[in-house]
Formats: C-alpha cells, structure tokens, sequence
C-alpha cells in the first residue's frame, strides 16, 4: 500500500513541476523523493511521472493520483488535528450516558455551556432509568462517560460529582405543612407516590423504607421520576425523591428529612479519563446540582413547629 510520504512526494512534484524543488520543498533530498515516486509507480504499476529536459510533469495516471492524494493527505493532517484538539481537551467525541433523571438537572448546562465555547466536540447522550440499562452498549459501543447515583461496584472508575438531596414532596395542605423538616417516622402509613419498577429509583426507596421499618402505602407509580413530586402536590399522596426532581415554580409542598437524607452522585469511566473527558467531569463537579430558588427557600427555613 502507498505510503503517505510517498503522496506528499508525488502531490510536491506536482505543484513544483521539478523532483529537486519537489526536495526542497518537503525537506528531503533528491534521490528520496526520486525513490518513493519510484515505490509508488510500482505500486500503481503504471508511470505516473513524465521527464522532460526542464523538469518532470504527471502523466494522466498521475494526475488521476494527484486528486486522491491530496484528498489522502488532508485527512491525515484532520486526524492529527482531531487527536490533538482531543487531547487538548478542545474537540473530539463524547459520548455520554445518564441516568434519566439526571439529564436536565445536571448534565444540559454543561452541554450547552460546551455547545457553546466547545463547538469542536460532538457530544452525544444516551438516557437509562435502570441501573442495569445503563452499563448496555449501543450498536457495539461502550459510552467514554457514565453519571448515575453512586456506589458503583468494582471494575470501573468512578469519581464524586456532586451530592444531591432527597426530599419528601406533598400538597400544600398536607398535615406536615408547618414542620420544616421531617423525620422519617413522621411518614408511616401514608399514601405514596411510588415509581414504576423499570424505574432504578423504585428497588432504592423499597429498600430505604424497609430498612427504616416504615410502611407506605403506594397508591400510583410512575416511569418518570419528574413526575412524582407533581402527582403528589396533586393531592395523589406524598414522594420522596432526589431534590434535581423538583422543578421550579413546585405547587407543593418541599421539605428536607432530619436527619439530612443525600445521594452521592458520580461520574464513571472505563479508566483513567483522558483529557476530554476530565473536562467534562470537572465541569460537572463544577455546577453540580442546582435547585431552584423557590424550593431552596422552602428546604432553607427553619422548622417553626
């Protein structure tokens, strides 16, 4: 196969039309480049050179050569420009997979902050909304990122981005209204907004309630984790969810759990991330979770009961 330095010698000649500027110019020396044209005519099996007694010119296998080497070696020169501009954390590909729940909360304004001062990157999302699902490769490919709930078991890297709170969320008129915070017996017996079981938050607060000895009763479970807190200031019951499920401009009512109830969230790598994607993961840790004004002030005042 042709080697690109011997395209660099043949598109060199011609532009210059002679074998010693052809030299001069991609600083080599005559019998090189007079070897690799030699190399690529046997390649070819046909002369792609024609000596004159002022220089040489291409032969119409040459020319028809010319076209796809340049093509050949602006390639090359884009790959070398991709790598490095991923290597300076600048350009490249990203791709990503995300809890479902996490996706506008957490992980959009770092895209769009990217989209907008990294336009070189093409970033790509895949959403999850079980555990199990997000670890699945796609067409054959594994995601360079992964951000989920933590812990994340062995095999993989995983670093903190960011803690996030769980909240309980109700009517506005719910009995627990006047206490700005709860505690988790307070909760026993009552009805519940529960997620559905191809949600990952469903086996995760079974497994809460049943460790802290509480019974609830589900009356509605949903796919959609943004979902809960709204049927719940609906009147439907109450929900505990993660706080990044609370939207801004809540009908309801928001409380914080004493004592604190959090989350760790986590960004996982195959290994050791490379640059692009250690950009990424600081921006992450960066921003972290970011909950509206309305419900922070509702989870910032003090219990007046």
């Amino acid at each position: 196969m042709a080697t690109l330095r011997a395209l660099e010698c043949l598109v060199a000649v011609a532009d210059s039309g002679s074998i010693t500027e052809a030299a001069r110019l991609i600083h080599s020396s005559q019998p090189a480049v007079s070897q690799q044209i030699a190399a690529l005519e046997r390649e070819t099996r046909t002369p792609l050179l024609r000596r004159e007694p002022r220089g040489v010119s291409l032969t119409p296998a040459g020319r028809a050569a010319v076209a796809d080497a340049r093509r050949a070696i602006d390639a090359a020169a884009a790959a070398v420009r991709s790598a490095r501009a991923a290597g300076e954390a600048k350009g490249g590909t990203l791709r990503l997979v995300c809890a479902q729940s996490l996706t506008v909360p957490l992980l959009a304004p770092v895209i769009r902050a990217w989209h907008r001062h990294l336009p070189h990157v093409a970033i790509s999302v895949r959403e999850a909304v079980t555990p199990v699902g997000l670890f699945d490769s796609v067409d054959g490919e594994k995601a360079d990122l992964w951000v989920l709930s933590g812990p994340v078991d062995g095999g993989l890297t995983a670093s903190v981005i960011a803690e996030e709170e769980i909240v309980l969320t109700a009517p506005r008129d719910h009995r627990l209204a006047a206490h700005r915070s709860v505690e988790l017996p307070q909760l026993d017996g009552e009805d519940l907004v529960h997620f559905a079981p191809d949600n990952g938050l469903s086996n995760w607060l079974d497994w809460s309630l049943s460790a802290a000895g509480l019974r609830l009763k589900p009356v509605l479970r949903t796919s959609v984790t943004a979902a809960a807190p709204q049927l719940a200031a609906a009147g439907l019951g109450i929900a505990i969810t993660p706080v990044s499920a609370v939207s801004a401009g809540f009908p309801g009512l928001v409380r914080s759990f004493s004592p604190r109830w959090a989350r760790q969230l986590v960004a996982v790598t195959p290994g050791e991330p490379d640059p692009l994607v250690a950009r990424f993961i600081a921006d992450l840790r960066t921003r972290g979770v970011r909950v509206p004004r309305d419900v922070r002030n509702q989870l910032e005042a003090r219990d007046s009961a």
